[in-house]
């Protein structure tokens, strides 16, 4: 009973660990889009990976830098256990080893918050005009990688017998050449484990590589965590299957080393007690596994340091999936542009591309000196933010003349009231989402539906203070940028009202659960819905409407005061605004565009068509007076540690 016992609670946990991965195999090679039904084996997604450059190029970057941390790690690491093998006071290897340990033992976020405040002041003592870049990605991902080799390589120099070095030198032998000849040879399987296990850890990690990369580096975990502002496409899934293999391989490899060791020490302790070996060692597995793991390692990093940089480069920062990339056969943006700007003008350049998830994110690694950028497209508020903080360059228009496709309505408003430091490039409002086959229609039309005890565990609500409490204070009638205490207290009360009808707080995890038909009501932007609509199951029917009063945002292209190449910049939003690149993010982001060229554009309303031009872009009597009434702006600091405090009241349950 109790080994029956024993096998169930395995096997359930073995299930636990590996359902996910296994379901992640199986929809890496699903027929259709849609992340929850199966609906026929194809290698469609496989093809899209190979053709998607960006990925690709953030694959490329992450191989080169595991490698490169990998050959750093495993030099400094074994040079240190050697050094640490040969103290004799005890405590000072105990102290040693501990400190060793810290970087793994202490958490990834203060190690690479830590890391990226030393760059930046190391940075700022010799006036580098950016402190991150591949250099301290390199630093940073030596620094975690150098324990584990170090816990590898130890314990091998620590089993192997002394006394062979030191005869070596007795027969005249170098020290230099001993090590290599005698003592390198009983290592090389802690080595080799160690450098696996430097290079998976390296190609895996997200924490302290996205605090401490700059412009023109994204590895791969950065760009995935970038696309989750839109929901993950399974080319992802294909991706995460291949690498998943190549990293299995890579820990099979490592235990067929270890094994092998293990092995060859038993057989030698046999022969020094005069016994006689089992003759069950054969070295042939472990030279396979080495030349298996060569091979893997050569296929990972051939051609990872191709290519070549232009005479110039462009670093632009932008929200993930916010502009067209060439995927699905979309229309290329970076790529057009540095081919454009080859034939305008004659000359080479390469456009660093790199993504952010919220304002937040770009404002703080912006503000802290530590990355310069040519270009930024943050929204609204956080441009007013950043323009009262002499964050931003006032651009020069004669280098943007399609500026004046720019509609009329999207000029003077509150964030760039002169006109001096922006130039809108999408914009957005926000409605109620809900499943026609669950909400009847008499309840549709005003916020009171998120509020509607029908619908009890079927309602999904923001997970962020300002857009939660905004659907409060918009039902009931409240500006929600005052700064009156009792009101914002009459929006929490609300707040805690619906809180037993919330199925979930969320943000990009509102794709799955509508889509999937988990949740029948909630709030987001307009071109997200009709995203949603893309891939929604069979017996859901996702349908939108906007409430009389709500939120709108506008995403501006902006030059920050870091910017290297103002010029070059102010070149690259002028492409913007033209036709094609235009109306390609226009229907690749499916927000609406305040450029006049893109709402004329017969084949964006025929492709996009004219049930979903009507929502993307609501009729208002007057735009900027609806808009500056209604958007967010930004809420000072004891209002802002205020309105947390009462969002800690309603998230505690």
């Amino acid at each position: 009973m109790k080994k029956t016992a024993s096998k169930i609670y395995t096997g359930i946990i073995f299930a636990f660990l590996f359902a996910p991965i296994i379901i992640l195999l199986i929809f890496s090679f699903n027929a259709g889009k849609s992340l929850s039904v199966f609906s026929g084996f194809s290698l469609r997604w496989y093809k899209e990976l190979l053709n998607d450059a960006n990925t690709l190029e953030a694959l490329k970057n992450s191989l080169i830098l595991a490698f490169s941390a990998t050959t750093i790690a495993v030099v400094l690491g074994t040079m240190a256990s050697v050094g640490i093998n040969k103290l004799r006071s005890r405590w000072y290897r105990t102290t040693i080893d501990t400190v060793t340990n810290i970087p793994m033992t202490n958490p990834d976020i203060i190690t690479g918050i830590s890391l990226m405040l030393m760059f930046v002041f190391v940075g700022r003592l010799f006036g580098a005009s950016t402190s991150l870049n591949f250099l301290t990605m390199l630093i940073a991902h030596v620094t975690f990688c150098l324990p584990y080799v170090i816990l590898q390589v130890l314990p091998k120099l620590q089993q192997m017998d002394k006394s062979l070095a030191e005869a070596a030198m007795d027969l005249g032998c170098p020290p230099l050449r001993a090590f290599f000849k005698v003592e390198l040879p009983e290592i090389m399987p802690g080595i080799i484990t160690g450098a696996i296990m430097a290079f998976t850890m390296s190609l895996d990690d997200f924490v302290i590589s996205y605090f401490t990369s700059g412009n023109g580096f994204q590895t791969l975990p950065i760009r995935i965590y970038g696309m989750t502002k839109k929901t993950v496409t399974p080319k992802m899934y294909a991706l995460a299957t291949i690498i998943f293999f190549v990293t299995l391989s890579l820990l099979l490899i490592n235990n067929i080393v270890d094994n092998e060791d293990s092995q060859k020490l038993k057989e030698a302790r046999r022969i020094q007690k005069g016994e006689k070996p089992e003759g069950d060692y054969h070295p042939g597995k472990r030279n396979a596994a080495l030349a298996l793991a060569g091979v893997i390692v050569v296929v990972l990093c051939v051609g990872a340091f191709s290519g070549s940089k232009g005479s110039k480069e462009l670093n632009v920062y932008n929200w993930g999936e916010y502009i067209s990339d060439g995927s699905e056969g979309s229309f290329d943006t970076i790529k057009e542009f540095e081919k454009w700007y080859e034939e305008t003008y004659g000359e080479k350049i390469v456009v660093n591309y790199d993504t952010f998830a919220s304002n937040e994110d770009m404002y703080n690694k912006i503000s802290s000196g530590a990355v310069s950028y040519d270009i930024i497209i943050p929204s609204d508020y956080m441009i007013a933010r950043m323009e009262k903080e002499n964050m931003l360059l006032p651009l020069d228009f004669e280098n943007i003349p399609n500026y004046q496709y720019i509609d009329d309505d999207f000029k003077g408003l509150y964030y760039d009231p002169d006109n001096q430091y922006t130039v809108p490039y999408t914009y957005g409002v926000v409605g109620v989402i809900y499943d026609a086959n669950v909400v009847d229609k008499a309840d549709i039309g005003d916020w009171d539906l998120l509020w509607n005890g029908k619908y009890a565990n079927k309602i999904v609500q923001f997970n962020n203070s300002r857009d939660a409490f905004g659907t409060a204070m918009y039902k009931l009638g409240i500006d929600v940028n005052t700064t009156d205490t009792a009101l914002w207290e009459k929006a929490h009360e609300e707040m805690i009202a619906q809180r037993p009808l919330v199925y979930s707080y969320v943000m990009d995890e509102i794709f799955n659960i509508m889509q999937s038909g988990e949740a029948s009501i909630g709030a987001y932007y307009a071109g997200d819905y009709f995203t949603m609509m893309e891939d929604q199951a069979d017996n859901v029917d996702l349908q939108f409407y906007y409430p009389e009063h709500t939120n709108m945002f506008i995403d501006a292209m902006c030059i920050p005061s870091c910017a290297q190449n103002k010029e070059l910049a102010e070149i690259f939003i002028n492409y913007m605004l033209s036709e094609e690149p235009a109306v390609a993010n226009a229907e690749y982001t499916y927000y609406a565009s305040p450029n006049s060229i893109v709402r004329e554009n017969e084949t964006y309303i025929e492709d996009m068509g004219e049930d979903v031009v009507e929502i993307l872009y609501p009729e208002f009597d007057n735009f900027a007076d609806e808009y500056n009434k209604y958007a967010y702006r930004t809420l000072d600091t004891e209002m802002l540690a205020y309105l947390n405090k009462l969002w800690e009241t309603v998230k505690v349950n």
